[in-house]
């Protein structure tokens, strides 16, 4: 799962950022309404946690971009604007949840994991397709009811094909979506192949259907049929 953060504050940032990329996310992190802007216009992410109150500008306007551009992301305010108003309009914007600082990190990343699954599995704590079964809190990932071992990239790779099933998901989406704005230092997505073909070895060692299909010339999908 991909992650925008948006926090001025640099000590509570870095904070932030240990608390949340344990959990396998690729996080990056805008340090202002500006660069916040740039990116949400430029990436896509699974959800972007935001504060309201920025150097340069206010977070709701952020919240409002996105839900303007009909973005998939889940958004969580946090701020220490803990007014009625504030919390009525940025729900009303569109945000699925809302922090009143200062909070206890276990909240924030138990808030944002039941934003990833409303959003993307239907609100279920595990996920079934065909002859898999994927608990995404554990990270944990069945085949036949037989544990797969996988890497940390080939496991993200595995849950954003769950989370598209049915759909062609092109090899720039993928590489942004493993490697975040880091890709755009990348010299070719060869590396992608490489995923791909260990993730599908150690699915079919475990016997699974060959639902991983190939687009030539384009990219990737995960078939239900």
């Amino acid at each position: 799962m991909k992650l925008l953060l948006v926090e001025d504050e640099p000590a509570l940032r870095a904070v932030l950022l240990e608390s949340l990329r344990p959990g396998g996310y690729v996080v990056e992190v805008a340090a202002d309404f500006a660069q916040a802007y740039e990116k949400i216009k430029l990436y896509r992410y699974d959800c972007v946690l935001l504060d309201l109150t920025l150097p340069d500008g206010n977070g709701l306007d952020l919240v409002r971009a996105l839900k303007a551009d009909n973005s998939p992301a889940g958004v969580l305010i946090f701020t220490a604007r803990d007014t009625l108003e504030d919390r009525i309009a940025g729900l009303d914007l569109g945000a699925d949840d809302y922090l009143v600082k200062p909070f206890h990190l276990s909240e924030l990343n138990a808030r944002l994991r039941a934003i990833i699954r409303r959003r993307q599995f239907q609100g279920q704590h595990h996920i079934v397709f065909r002859d898999l079964l994927v608990w995404p809190d554990q990270a944990e990932v069945l085949v036949r009811g037989e544990p797969l071992t996988l890497t940390r990239k080939e496991y993200d790779l595995l849950l954003y094909l769950l989370a598209n099933p049915d759909r062609v998901l092109t090899k720039e989406a993928i590489a942004e979506h493993l490697c975040g704005d880091a890709v755009d230092a990348a010299d070719s997505f060869d590396f992608i192949y490489t995923h791909f073909k260990n993730l599908r070895k150690k699915l079919q060692e475990k016997g699974a259907d060959n639902y991983i299909r190939t687009m030539y010339g384009v990219g990737y999908k995960l078939s239900s049929e």
